[in-house]
């Protein structure tokens, strides 16, 4: 979801990542595990090594993220994402190291992987603009591994039962299934005459319930499964088309809310079918809906403008990075940049994912499905 168009691959600096990694020597597994799914709005730096055009390692993305004094991790955000503060809330002592991070192995990979990529989506080809990104097959695939180092780390039986038992499985993806392939000008053209947003739509369903299926394969059976949220109203796309800061796009909202009704059957239907699996169903949509219609009931200033970015009165065109404007209260902005939410709606969104009611968490919260 977000365009850094920045060619030269930076690495990341190692002494950050091993910052807020894991103790090799932290054998305690009680708190459970996080293995994290998604695209950029949970991606905590995978596509720092990935020749791709979708990059947040770059000042000033990351500037309130405490465990890297405030340097750039890789996260789409200017601190946490929801994925580490979800981990934070459920008492996980450390956040969940991004799988192709050198350090991400041994017992580091016992308390939780993260596999998100920014650009990425359901089908293979989503975010192709990018040149890389790991789409959700690929994600999978990338388990698999994990899976076979937590056998070799802790025998077959005790890894089964940390996999099944102490691990949740979150999935954040599919806004980029329609920002950045179905509806995305040019390319996407051929597709969307073609396929009608019916089957555009079946075609992600399908997908993803292979791929969860494939996860459940793989012992997973905690899942949080995240809709996608209303992609119509964030600043880049209220900018390019020109709307007032009360108005959203009403074609990509409409997309998102035929997708999100089919993605609750299919969190009915893997629960009634998946002997022994949880899938808890989050209400992205109505949860962002509701804190950028009703953003001042919540401490923000606007939701319609990016703290990061430059263009346009929502400053939504050209994504963050070191020459961008920069709004000075962070933590009243609902959206970091043109397209990621900021740590403080973060924070809120998460606050409900781990102890919110039913409105938004069905039939249960993270807290709950922790304790399952």
């Amino acid at each position: 979801m977000a365009f850094f168009n920045f060619l030269h691959i930076v690495a990341m600096v190692m002494s950050l990542i091993v910052s807020f990694g894991i103790s090799q020597n932290d054998e305690d597994l009680t708190k459970g595990a996080s293995f994290i799914f998604g695209d950029s709005l949970v991606d905590a730096g995978n596509n720092n090594y990935l020749p791709t055009l979708s990059r947040a390692n770059i000042a000033p993305n990351g500037i309130d993220f405490k465990a890297s004094g405030g340097s750039p991790t890789g996260r789409y955000t200017n601190g946490r994402t929801i994925g580490d503060i979800v981990g934070e809330k459920l008492g996980q002592p450390h956040y969940a190291l991004p799988f192709l991070a050198p350090n991400t192995t041994g017992k580091a990979i016992l308390h939780g992987v993260n596999y998100a990529s920014g650009g990425g989506g359901i089908m293979n080809a989503t975010g192709r603009i990018f040149v890389n990104r790991l789409s959700m097959d690929i994600q999978v695939d990338y388990f698999n591994i994990t899976r076979k180092q937590i056998d070799k780390l802790l025998g077959a039986s005790k890894a089964r039962e940390h996999v099944t038992k102490n691990s949740i499985f979150s999935i954040t993806i599919g806004s980029n299934d329609f920002l950045n392939n179905y509806l995305l000008p040019v390319i996407s053209m051929g597709a969307r005459i073609t396929q009608s947003p019916n089957a555009f739509v079946d075609d992600l369903i399908n997908h993803l319930r292979g791929q969860l299926t494939r996860l459940y394969k793989l012992d997973a059976r905690k899942f949080v499964v995240g809709n996608v949220g209303p992609i119509g109203c964030i600043p880049y796309q209220k900018t390019i088309n020109q709307l007032s800061e009360v108005e959203c796009v009403s074609l990509p909202n409409k997309l998102a809310l035929q997708y999100n009704a089919r993605l609750k059957d299919l969190v009915q239907e893997l629960n009634e079918n998946l002997k022994g699996a949880t899938f808890v169903h989050a209400n992205v949509y109505d949860l962002v809906m509701e804190l950028i219609v009703n953003y001042d009931k919540y401490g923000f200033t606007t939701s319609s403008k990016a703290c990061c970015g430059n263009g346009g009165q929502m400053a939504g065109i050209i994504p963050c990075g070191p020459t961008s404007s920069m709004c000075s209260d962070r933590s009243k902005h609902v959206f970091w940049d043109p397209y990621h939410p900021s740590e403080a709606a973060n924070l809120i969104i998460a606050g409900q994912l781990v102890d919110g009611s039913e409105k938004y968490m069905t039939p249960m919260n993270l807290r709950q499905l922790r304790d399952v």
